[in-house]
């Protein structure tokens, strides 16, 4: 069946049928499901599965590259959106002050909160819920360890420091945060204490039996994690910003990857594992980015609206990496 021998029909079959899904149910139950399933899968469900993938993949090679990857990655983003953000002339945007209903007001498009979430969603992609999904529909769990590495050791990484440092200083932020903020967060992810649980149990023998109820139970989270995603992007409401997110989108999910995919070409780096970095690369802004925006009073529209537009580009976007790097 052409279903089962083309893996990018299938990719899209799962992608949109399940996102789908979690967008009807999440349009029909509180926001808070959505918030425990997002925990649930935090906690239990995502450590399930990386124990279960790891003991599976193929961890020679310069692996090490893929968080390199991240960081080159999200350092070049960042970079690129302050040097928009400072050279690019600010245009003023009328508002109407909703208190008073007087006449439209001046505000300028490139507030500091609007600067900081603009950094972190050119910065930061859903290299977890939604890019492990996506590199292992395409390219199997062979090469899992390079998906997350670049997740945990690059995004997860960024967000708890980078992301922090930005989002204090752009924003105002109800408590202090301390410097052991971001090392906290990091060394309590659970997911990183499952890539050395399932690490260490890699010379564990198990039956043929439970490695395939590892696997399908990994693969259940998977799913879960693509309805999670629809349930969250059930609650995006607004668009807001349209030329600014478009400007985002084009630097994180189009400049960067191509740019940085063809660089990993002069250094050697083909096949799979370049494929899958520029899948990584090329993922839409992370949810993260609303949580520091709501923390640190960023701009919490236009994170939603980069989210949003995001994950409808990547339907467009990954034929495009599929078809210039699968080789």
């Amino acid at each position: 069946m052409l279903y089962l021998e083309n893996p990018l029909l299938k990719l899209y079959l799962n992608l949109i049928g399940w996102v789908a899904f979690g967008f009807f149910i999440g349009r029909l139950l509180p926001r808070s499901y959505s918030t425990y399933l997002a925990k649930f899968l935090f906690f239990f469900g995502t450590p399930f599965s990386i124990v279960a993938f790891i003991r599976r993949a193929n961890l020679s090679g310069a692996i090490l590259i893929a968080p390199l990857t991240a960081w080159v990655a999200i350092i070049a983003g960042g970079g690129l959106a302050w040097i928009l953000i400072n050279f690019v002339r600010e245009e003023p945007i009328k508002t109407v002050n909703r208190s008073t209903q007087n006449s439209p007001e001046d505000k300028t498009a490139w507030s500091l909160p609007t600067q900081g979430s603009f950094l972190l969603a050119a910065m930061v992609g859903n290299t977890g819920f939604l890019g492990i999904p996506v590199s292992l529909s395409l390219l199997g769990p062979e090469h899992f360890a390079w998906a997350l590495f670049y997740d945990l050791l690059g995004t997860g990484m960024a967000i708890n420091t980078l992301g922090i440092a930005i989002a204090s200083h752009c924003g105002k932020s109800r408590q202090r945060q301390g410097f052991l903020t971001p090392l906290r967060a990091i060394f309590q992810n659970p997911a990183l204490w499952a890539f050395g649980l399932g690490f260490v149990s890699r010379s564990l023998p198990l039956s043929a039996q439970i490695e395939e109820l590892l696997t399908t139970g990994a693969w259940a989270v998977i799913t879960l994690s693509l309805i999670t995603i629809g349930m969250q992007l059930s609650k995006l409401n607004s668009l807001h910003n349209l030329k600014q997110v478009l400007t985002c989108l084009a630097i994180k999910m189009l400049l960067i990857p191509l740019v940085i995919g063809a660089g990993l070409t002069f250094f050697g780096i083909a096949g799979a594992p370049r494929l899958l970095l520029v899948l990584q690369m090329a993922m839409p802004p992370a949810f993260g980015t609303t949580l520091l925006a709501e923390a640190f009073n960023l701009d919490r529209e236009f994170a939603v609206t980069a989210i949003g537009l995001g994950c409808v580009s990547l339907l467009f976007t990954i034929p495009i990496w599929m078809r210039l790097f699968n080789f």
